[in-house]
């Protein structure tokens, strides 16, 4: 890949907007899609750490939006602001996502399984109604949709996150389906990721957490970056309607 003056990689002509980028999984995404040329779009909650995370960027190709992810306010001027500034979108990577429980779900309130469902799960169709009319519709393009392998099995404590990726996944199905020949929708399916979002499930015990994986570590952003980028090019032109686990081999210890 050439440079330019600058130092930045000469632009590839792509658009993407990532959702809940201004951190973690989002910001890992953003961040190798960058790297590779693509202009970027991302949102966030958090106002300031979005500025943050445009700047660390690069605001010469990136753009930031802040609101929260189920509001269908956000997602239209999302979606606008993309086509206002960059004049496309060809990529839609929906990774915002929520897990405000952790307990049983024989005791869940259900106003809040609603809200899981409305940020994991209905601001995902939504964006990508709103991309496909938008762009995608004419020109083509791509989307990858973050589930979780707790969207894969059961998963206790976290049943109604899990619940709701596994909706993704299939979200993912109906997509690729009804969205194909032009546009390819996969998902990514990631283990423990090193994140604040994830803290809960290694903090103060990282090495034991990680004695699971048959890789050793637990999976950072950058795996994640790395696994979008890869489904979000052309090397991936003829894979839609996957799930792409990417677990660092814990599901190889399944039944040991």
């Amino acid at each position: 890949m050439t440079e330019q003056a600058n130092g930045l990689p000469e632009p590839s002509g792509k658009v993407a907007l990532v959702t809940g980028a201004s951190r973690g999984i989002g910001y890992g995404i953003a961040e190798a899609l960058v790297a590779r040329g693509d202009r970027v779009v991302i949102t966030g909650r958090n106002e300031d750490a979005l500025k943050e995370a445009v700047e660390k960027l690069g605001a010469e190709r990136v753009l930031g939006v802040a609101g929260k992810a189920h509001d269908e306010a956000h997602q239209a001027v999302a979606v606008e602001r993309a086509m206002e500034t960059f004049g496309r979108v060809d990529y839609l990577v929906n990774n915002a996502g929520t897990n405000p429980v952790f307990g049983p779900i024989a005791d869940l309130d259900l106003g809040v399984a609603r809200k899981v469902f409305e940020t994991n799960v209905i601001s995902a169709l939504g964006l990508a109604q709103r991309t496909w009319h938008a762009w995608q519709k004419e020109n083509g393009g791509a989307i990858v949709n973050i589930a979780s392998i707790a969207g894969l099995s059961a998963s206790p404590f976290i049943g109604a996150y899990g619940i709701s990726k596994a909706a993704m996944i299939n979200l993912t199905h109906q997509l690729a389906h009804e969205f194909a020949p032009l546009v390819r929708v996969n998902s990514i399916a990631p283990a423990v990721i090193k994140t604040k979002f994830a803290a809960a499930l290694y903090e103060d015990r990282e090495e034991e957490a990680a004695a699971a994986y048959p890789m050793a570590r637990l999976g950072v952003p950058e795996d994640i970056g790395g696994a979008a980028a890869f489904l979000l090019s052309d090397a991936a032109g003829w894979i839609t309607g996957q799930t792409l686990v990417v677990d660092g081999g814990l599901f190889l210890n399944a039944g040991a």
